[in-house]
């Protein structure tokens, strides 16, 4: 008959089990941390980066921006008019809008040359809004939609109004002002 104990420690034995291990818990860690944003969506806010037009006065809060055909960000820059440069006014469409991800900003248009500012922070669940569409602001995570005109909520579960963020023209840029 064999016998059947356990083979003998080594020292090389002992540090492959060693690296082993660590390198599951590394595996456990970047998959825990992976899955962490996916639970946080389910049970964060509604906001979440969209397009939307901005126009000359307006409420929203965001510090970047996002352009909604190529969801590319664009971080804000300071003016010497003393606001945040959101981006250029031709990124924001009559009757659309843009979001401006960096800056949790989503700026609307809903009439020619009349920009609006609201906060891309969802009021249902604080996700961030994804984009404009068909004349309203989106939140993709729950499928709640805005209206430019106001920020007020149209359809889904959100309740709540976006907040209004003051926004400008100075030139040819859009600019959240203080």
């Amino acid at each position: 008959m064999s016998d059947t104990t356990a083979p003998q420690s080594t020292p090389e034995v002992d540090a492959l089990r060693d690296r082993r291990s660590v390198l599951r818990c590394a595996a456990m860690v970047a998959l825990a941390g992976a899955s962490a944003p996916l639970l946080a969506a389910c049970g964060g806010s509604d906001d979440a980066g969209s397009s939307s037009s901005t126009g000359t006065t307006g409420t929203s809060s965001a510090p970047a921006s996002t352009t909604p055909t190529t969801g590319t960000s664009t971080t804000p820059s300071a003016t010497s008019g003393g606001g945040t440069v959101l981006g250029p006014t031709s990124d924001v469409p009559v009757g659309g809008g843009k979001v401006f991800t960096d800056a949790k900003v989503v700026v609307t248009q809903p009439t020619a040359g009349q920009y609006k500012g609201f906060s891309a922070v969802c009021t249902h669940q604080g996700n961030p809004i994804g984009s404009v569409e068909g004349g309203q602001i989106v939140c993709p995570f729950h499928n709640s939609h805005f209206s430019i005109t106001d920020g007020s909520p149209v359809s889904g579960p959100a309740q709540t109004a976006l907040p209004a963020v003051k926004v400008a023209v100075q030139g040819s840029n859009i600019v959240q002002s203080a």
